[in-house]
């Protein structure tokens, strides 16, 4: 369900491509009360996507961070990135009921932002959106996020 926002300990990151939008969301956090870290790209010298995504999960998966914004130029690498660590549920969310569903069937722990995709104006409404949702009580849900665990297993 999408409420208001509470504080939130974010970690956001994102490659060259998505640099400039990353910009404003990082302000746009931080105006709105969260606890951010951002753990790159610094510029817009071009940078391996693997590697933010990398340092964005850590932060998630280390407990430093509830959740996690990753930004490119479309969201699908770093979604692909970041799914590959255990633990991680990555989504490209470019609509604002994926953004908050995402979390409520899904319990997304990062989201991914196609900076090439979607503007500051959008891109900051998704981002409120995603951050205001919680994981639903329904027990099918939580069977089903089980079961995702479980596909992690060695």
């Amino acid at each position: 369900m999408v409420k208001e926002t509470t504080r939130v300990r974010i970690v956001i990151g994102s490659d060259h491509a998505g640099f400039a939008l990353k910009q404003p969301l990082l302000a746009h956090l931080r105006e709105c009360g969260h606890d951010v870290t951002d753990v790159g790209s610094f510029d817009p010298a071009p940078v391996d996507f693997p590697d933010i995504a990398r340092a964005l999960t850590t932060a998630i998966t280390s407990g430093a961070a509830q959740r996690g914004v990753m930004v490119c130029g479309t969201g699908v690498g770093a979604s692909i990135a970041a799914n590959k660590v255990r633990g991680i549920r990555a989504a490209v969310l470019h609509d604002w009921h994926c953004a908050h569903q995402a979390v409520e069937h899904d319990d997304v722990n990062v989201m991914c932002i196609g900076a090439q995709i979607v503007g500051l104006w959008l891109a900051r409404d998704l981002v409120d959106a995603y951050l205001a949702a919680t994981f639903s009580d329904d027990p099918d849900l939580r069977r089903r996020v089980a079961k995702l665990h479980a596909m992690e297993a060695p």
